[in-house]
Order: C-alpha cells, then sequence, then structure tokens
C-alpha cells in the first residue's frame, strides 16, 4: 500500500513539474532575459519613477491599441501623484455620458474614477483596425503571462521578463519563412509571428527625468508598471505578510516557554498543582 502511495505522489510530482516546464517553454524555447525587479522578493517595493515612467510610455504609445478597463484613473496617487495631477489627467480623456433628446450620447471629461478608456468601441473595431488580431486588455497581462514552476523555478517566467521580451526580440524573419501580410517575426512569441509591429524605438518618449529611452529602458519601465496595474496591492499584502511571520514567531517562541512551564514537574516525576498554573 505504501508503494503505491510513493508511486502516485512521485506521478503527480513528475506531472506537475513538466507541466511548469511547458509553460515557461511555450514560446518555442526562446530564452527569456531575467531581470532584477525592485519590487520582486518578500521585501521588494515598487519604485515609483520607474512605474511614472511606464505609464508615460502606456499613454503614449500602448494606449493607442490596448486598454486597461480595469484599472481605476484614481489610483495613480499609489504612483506619487497628488489629487490635482490626477484630476488633470483624467481630463484628458473624453467619456460618453448621458442620452440625449436628439438620441445621441454627449460627451464629458474624464473624473478620477473612470478607468482608463480603451482606444476602440468594440472587439470588432479593434480587430478591423488591427488586420484581424485583437490587442489584449493591459490591466491583468503581467500576471496572465507568468509561468510559474514550484519544482522547477529556474524554468519560472515572470510577467515582467516576458513583456520585456516581446518588446525587445524583433529581428528578420529566417529565410524562406512565408510571412502573411501584418505579420511580424519575434521569437519571444509562441509561433513566433506576431501581428503587433515593433511598438519602441530609442527616444519614442522623452522622459521628464532626464531618463535615456532606450527601447530596453522603456520596455522595464512599462513592464513594471504594468505588473503594478495587475496587482496594485503588492506592497500591503507583503507588509502584512510580515507582521503576521512576526506574530506567528512570538506566538511559537510563547507557546514553547508555556509547554515548557507546564510540564516540567511531570518530567519530574511531581504531581501537577492546578493552581499554580
Amino acid at each position: 500500500m505504501l508503494s503505491r502511495f510513493k508511486k502516485i505522489g512521485l506521478i503527480a510530482v513528475l506531472a506537475v513539474s513538466f507541466v511548469g516546464t511547458a509553460m515557461a517553454s511555450d514560446s518555442g524555447g526562446y530564452e527569456f532575459k531575467k531581470y532584477d525587479w525592485k519590487h520582486a522578493g518578500p521585501f521588494g517595493v515598487f519604485d515609483k519613477a520607474q512605474l511614472q515612467r511606464g505609464l508615460q510610455v502606456y499613454r503614449e504609445v500602448c494606449s493607442s491599441c490596448h486598454s486597461m478597463n480595469l484599472v481605476a484613473i484614481r489610483t495613480l496617487k499609489d504612483l506619487g501623484y497628488n489629487q490635482d495631477e490626477i484630476k488633470a489627467i483624467a481630463a484628458e480623456y473624453t467619456f460618453e455620458d448621458k442620452l440625449g433628446d436628439d438620441g445621441e450620447y454627449s460627451e464629458r471629461k474624464g473624473i478620477p474614477s473612470d478607468t482608463f478608456p480603451a482606444p476602440f468601441a468594440n472587439d470588432a473595431a479593434a480587430r478591423y483596425a488591427n488586420g484581424g488580431a485583437l490587442p489584449p486588455d493591459f490591466s491583468l497581462i503581467a500576471k496572465a503571462r507568468e509561468h510559474l514552476s514550484f519544482f522547477r523555478p529556474w524554468a519560472s517566467l515572470y510577467g515582467e521578463d516576458y513583456i520585456v521580451g516581446i518588446l525587445t526580440a524583433y529581428t528578420d524573419a529566417p529565410h524562406g519563412e512565408e510571412m502573411l501580410a501584418g505579420q511580424n517575426w519575434n521569437p519571444a512569441f509562441p509561433g513566433s509571428k506576431i501581428a503587433m509591429a515593433p511598438p519602441l524605438v530609442d527616444d519614442h518618449v522623452e522622459y521628464a527625468d532626464g531618463t535615456k529611452a532606450t527601447v530596453e529602458q522603456m520596455s522595464q519601465d512599462v513592464a513594471a508598471f504594468l505588473y503594478w496595474a495587475s496587482e496594485p496591492k503588492m506592497e500591503e499584502r507583503k507588509k502584512m505578510g510580515l507582521k503576521f511571520m512576526i506574530f506567528m514567531t512570538l506566538l511559537v517562541i510563547l507557546l514553547y516557554f508555556t509547554n515548557k512551564q507546564v510540564w516540567k514537574n511531570v518530567k519530574k516525576g511531581q504531581d501537577i498543582d492546578p493552581t499554580k498554573l
């Protein structure tokens, strides 16, 4: 019976390991570069300056095709913006308002409680404008592209690394490779053929803090921003986890000494006096 359970356990471990490895290598064996993200690890925190640069890249480059339907503009306070700056950013967008007597929707300026608007009216319009391809929403893209393997951590792929890989891996298609109209060669993308043209070139944006806007720098900045968008409460979660671990450590220490106090007379062969507990 024990042997059977061992076999079942071994099969389960191998199956999970295989799935994790397969997920991490679904880009045809492309070797993604692993970056040292400041927000990674149990004590990592977001780099607010990097997040602001990433927001700029998203707004000036990515937002022409990709929506962030789940991210409210008011949450930009987490990036270090004050209320007036957030209101100014929101006011740059327009939204359809109430239906008038003439059967037409009026327009209004955005307010902080609005989410980032989609660049297209619907999926059909988005496909029509992009040669049949539907640009994915960016609200959760960084988490959606994570491929984590518990048993093979070296084969794990973090969403930020995936995004940087996609943005920086464009190259000419191999000789003899048939490409359809509108397709681009990107070995980091599953199948290597992607409808999105290279979105970044050096100095595509002008950073307010003077950072050199290389393709790799912009890719890292927008990847960090998109990770924040997918998990804006990460820092709070880590702080809560740290408090929990400290509490549990103190509790274990207290229980250890309490246990010693309760059972010390029993170990000496003496009766326990309940009034002394």
